[in-house]
């Protein structure tokens, strides 16, 4: 039975070997030289003002994770709604549907919370 994994993990095998090899080749013959303009931050091509590494606030993060959070946990609407009929029309129709309120009310007390505590405020 595990034989006929055999081909996927030659492949991943094969495929993780070659990334090392060229891993190893651009180190080993890639230019070594270290010039100090390689390490002034680059933006647009004028002179960076202030310091290149500075420290982004934590807003930033939290309104990206709360956007990737509430659009992943919407994905989850498309197919439910596609075969709600099917739910309806069968034995799991109401609790499928007791579920989904479910689902939905704990969307709506985290979107209210993060709401509540000023994270979706742009400032």
């Amino acid at each position: 039975m595990l034989l006929e994994y055999a081909a996927i993990a030659a492949f991943i095998f094969v495929t993780v070997l070659v990334g090392f090899i060229a891993i190893g080749l651009g180190m080993l013959f890639g230019p070594k030289k270290k010039i100090e303009a390689k390490f002034i931050p680059y933006e647009s091509g004028m002179n960076p003002i202030g310091p290149g590494t500075r420290r982004m606030p934590v807003r930033f993060y939290l309104i990206a994770v709360l956007f990737i959070l509430f659009d992943i946990e919407t994905v989850f609407f498309l197919p439910w709604a596609i075969v709600l009929r099917q739910f309806i029309d069968n034995s799991l129709g109401i609790f499928a549907l007791i579920e989904m309120a479910i689902f939905i009310a704990i969307l709506l007390v985290g979107y209210f919370y993060a709401w509540k505590k000023g994270a979706l405020e742009w400032d």
